[in-house]
């Protein structure tokens, strides 16, 4: 049986957190990575404009890549175009939305924060899911302005102070009554990159919830299980702004288990 061909896709590199996870599950798999960083924040666009960009976007790599799976690693982009995507193309499509149903059943203070970016926590798809899961826990949106630029400089090795991470988390921790949040979701795939920082700058330990290990998970469900143990072969990384990886970004992608030549 031949491998597959798994296109994980997102704005940027945010979506190596779930790439990660999918290769671990799926090590035997051709892998593609495609970061729109041309477009690159998601959340500075009007929706309408984001539909058609990543529609477009993502036509182009189905025809150059022929996947079997596409991974939309990016919170923003499928709370928008997911729909979109299912009814134009006739490959399966594993989408990347905010972890609210999990953080409430995990939640023993019944305080929940959802960290994302702007778009994401101010979208419907968001609310619904708030109206449809929280069940007795109050639940705060917190959309951060920059996060996901400061992980991406992360991973180019770029200098990232402590007291910008920290402004941008502070809105997520609560106390009410005696009690204090207790579970983070983090509702955009760029926010992983930086869990060792979280961790270390929260005013209190919390569950960082990541929904990397769900959404691989769900691959192998459409895809089956590996067929091999074999080490997988390096991925092939795309930036649709034709960009030259710097070498710290280079060393970064190889990490990952991508191939920058």
């Amino acid at each position: 049986m031949a491998a597959p061909t798994i296109l994980v896709f997102d704005s940027g590199l945010g979506g190596l957190t779930v790439f990660r996870e999918v290769v671990r599950l799926r090590p035997d798999a051709r892998y593609v990575y495609a970061a729109d960083d041309a477009f690159f924040p998601y959340g500075a666009h009007e929706s309408n404009a984001l539909r058609a960009r990543v529609l477009e976007v993502i036509s182009g790599l189905i025809d150059a890549h022929s996947p079997d799976l596409v991974v939309v690693a990016c919170n923003t982009a499928s709370t928008i175009v997911l729909p979109d995507l299912r009814a134009r193309f006739d490959v399966p499509f594993v989408g990347t939305v905010p972890a609210i149903k999990p953080a409430c059943l995990a939640s023993q203070s019944k305080l929940v924060s959802v960290l994302g970016t702007q778009a994401t926590v101010q979208r419907e798809y968001t609310q619904a899911l708030i109206r449809d899961f929280a069940q007795d826990c109050d639940v705060t949106l917190v959309g951060s302005e920059s996060l996901a630029s400061l992980a991406e400089a992360s991973l180019r090795h770029e200098p990232v102070d402590d007291l910008d991470i920290a402004h941008q988390i502070s809105p997520c921790f609560i106390e009410r009554d005696g009690r204090r949040t207790d579970v983070v979701v983090l509702a955009c795939t760029h926010f992983p990159l930086l869990i060792d920082r979280l961790v270390t700058i929260a005013p209190w330990p919390v569950e960082w919830l990541d929904p990397a290990e769900a959404i691989a998970r769900r691959v192998v469900d459409l895809l089956g299980p590996a067929v091999t143990d074999a080490s997988p072969s390096p991925g092939q990384v795309v930036f649709t702004s034709g960009q030259t990886p710097s070498a710290a970004l280079r060393l970064s992608l190889r990490e990952f288990g991508l191939d920058t030549r």
